[in-house]
């Protein structure tokens, strides 16, 4: 008996590892899936023109897309331009900005940008990646922003997000945001990509969140190899949903007309 149960033991056989083809397959379906579980994925980051979505993207960081929507209003009211921008009191920009926290840092950033469009490209927001990174604050990540959801041109947003899911779904295992970007956009045909980091980011701000995943309220779970990091208890997870998953206002005042959410109240409201 025990030399049965021996050989028995013996002949399971680990199972093999994922191949790249495989890999390539899974992630194009979790593209694919995740583009009917959000077909209303959009920048989170409330704009009117290039210039607007550049500033805001630049004070995105460390913090939320909901608290950046809730301070520009103010802020392009009073500098609507970059020549008025460039020509502000940095003690008022800051002023106007502290919300979104480090703003000595963000007024010096994005008073600097606003003065290299002045100055450099006539005022305007140049649609090149290799002009856009020699911006003040300006990396690839704010870069792609811009370009693709201001010019139309492809490209892929990694940021905490998009970096975290990527991992988590075997897609690299970098934690190099530059070379994360070159193993993705090898996965997707770069028509994909735009839509590819909204989807993603919106995935990863509802449900696939960093500390506790909702793992029994994910509708990918099939195809994540990551599944039980989080909470696997349907209506435990339910409860960890965010945003319109979880029945709460969005990050944007003013969402787009698809979006199937609340908007998000204006700085000081009650939500």
């Amino acid at each position: 008996m025990k030399k049965a149960a021996a050989r028995t033991a013996g002949s399971v056989k680990p199972a093999k590892p994922e191949s790249h083809l495989a890999m390539v397959r899974r992630a194009r379906k979790i593209n694919r899936e995740l583009a009917e579980v959000y077909p209303y994925a959009h920048p989170e980051l409330d704009f009117r023109n290039p210039f607007e979505l550049l500033v805001a993207t630049v004070l995105s960081a460390q913090t939320t897309d909901l608290r950046v929507n809730q301070t520009t209003p103010a802020l392009f009211a009073k500098y609507p331009t970059p020549e008025d921008l460039a020509a502000a009191v940095p003690e008022e920009v800051e002023e106007l900005i502290r919300p979104t926290g480090f703003f000595r840092a963000k007024t010096k950033s994005i008073m600097g940008l606003a003065t290299a469009l002045r100055d450099d490209f006539g005022g305007e927001v140049p649609g090149r990646l290799e002009d856009l990174v020699k911006l003040p604050g300006v990396g690839r990540k704010t870069a792609f922003v811009v370009l693709g959801n201001a010019f139309g041109v492809p490209g892929i947003t990694v940021d905490t997000h998009f970096m975290r899911l990527a991992r988590r779904w075997k897609w690299t295992e970098s934690d190099d945001p530059v070379k994360i970007e070159a193993e993705v956009a090898g996965i997707f045909p770069k028509s994909d990509w735009t839509m590819l980091s909204h989807r993603v980011i919106f995935h990863g701000r509802r449900i696939c969140h960093a500390r506790r995943p909702a793992c029994g309220a994910c509708p990918i779970t099939h195809l994540c190899p990551s599944y039980g990091e989080g909470e696997t208890d349907p209506e435990k997870a339910r409860k960890l949903l965010k945003y319109e998953k979880g029945g709460f206002p969005g990050q944007r005042l003013n969402p787009p007309p698809d979006y199937p959410g609340r908007p998000a109240p204006p700085l000081g409201a009650d939500s």
